[in-house]
């Protein structure tokens, strides 16, 4: 009767007594932290399937290998002590590739949340018309000479849209604090957020050129302009930020740029090194913007 058992530095066969039969990992980090990421998923490993290769009734305590052997989890327990340095593998190669994998795991949840970003924006963008709708059906019904109780389920329907807008808009504020914190910094949360979703995710947004983020959201124009027609949009959705909105027209083209430049820089920081210079950026941009507005 033989058992399999998978360390993290290779796949084993014994028979109580003695290993009979081993394949072991490459003695490289990224392997390792590769099979360790793929049995963390509740993969089977190539070695797992090849080492079992012309052996039948083989037993498993690991639930996850129930696949390809028979799972029994007391009489798989092994008697034989299996160290890594038997096998010329050390503890530090495990220390780094479990850090790869740490990494890995981050970022997927990273990926997790920007969806989450994703569809509470998209939310926000078909409550905030539905709520206008009912703005105006309430203006129209105010008008009345004699309304019913009956305006009140419409005036408390949109009070609800409006505070659903709010709940989602601080969730927004405080998952953007998790994932982005440079983003939000220097675009601001909600903003941060459309730019996320409108690139299709947080990573997207940070292999996105400045100029691509500049003009992001302006799609429509962009097209009719390379069709020939009028001219090409100086800004996109980041209109939004107050440093464009509330600066002269001559300005905002410039504007746009320089805070498109920033948030570029930002973005790589949130999704790539997950270091804070938020504050050094905001520093330079707004000296940057002075200096334009002077002119």
């Amino acid at each position: 009767m033989h058992y399999l058992i998978t360390k993290w530095f290779g796949v084993f066969l014994y028979d109580r007594e003695r290993i009979v039969k081993s394949i072991i990992f490459p003695k490289n980090e990224r392997e390792i932290a590769e099979r360790l990421w793929r049995i963390k998923k509740g993969e089977i490993l190539e070695e797992e399937r090849k080492i079992l290769k012309g052996e039948k009734g083989v037993i498993t305590g690991d639930k996850r290998l129930s696949q390809i052997a028979e799972y029994s989890p007391r009489d798989s327990i092994s008697k034989i002590s299996i160290e890594p340095e038997s096998f010329g593998f050390n503890k530090d190669i495990l220390r780094k590739a479990s850090l790869i994998v740490a990494e890995k795991e981050i970022s997927e949840n990273l990926g997790k949340e920007d969806l989450q970003i994703m569809q509470m924006v998209r939310s926000i963008d078909e409550l905030i018309p539905f709520s206008n709708i009912l703005s105006e059906r309430l203006r129209e019904w105010k008008r009345l000479s004699f309304q019913d109780d009956s305006i009140n389920s419409m005036i408390e329907l949109k009070n609800e849209i409006e505070k659903s807008v709010k709940v989602l808009e601080k969730r927004i504020e405080e998952n953007m604090q998790n994932i982005a914190p440079n983003l939000s910094e220097i675009a601001g949360a909600v903003l941060g957020a459309r730019l996320i979703t409108l690139a299709g995710g947080l990573e997207r947004l940070a292999t996105m050129p400045a100029s691509a983020i500049q003009v992001i959201g302006a799609e429509k124009a962009l097209f009719r302009y390379k069709a020939g027609e009028g001219t090409p949009p100086k800004h996109g959705v980041i209109y939004q930020h107050p440093l464009i909105r509330k600066s002269k027209k001559n300005h905002r083209g410039k504007i746009a740029r320089v805070l498109a430049n920033t948030i570029a820089t930002a973005v790589k920081a949130d999704a790539f090194t997950k270091r804070m210079v938020a504050h050094d950026l905001k520093e330079r941009m707004e000296r940057r913007i002075k200096e334009i507005k002077e002119n």
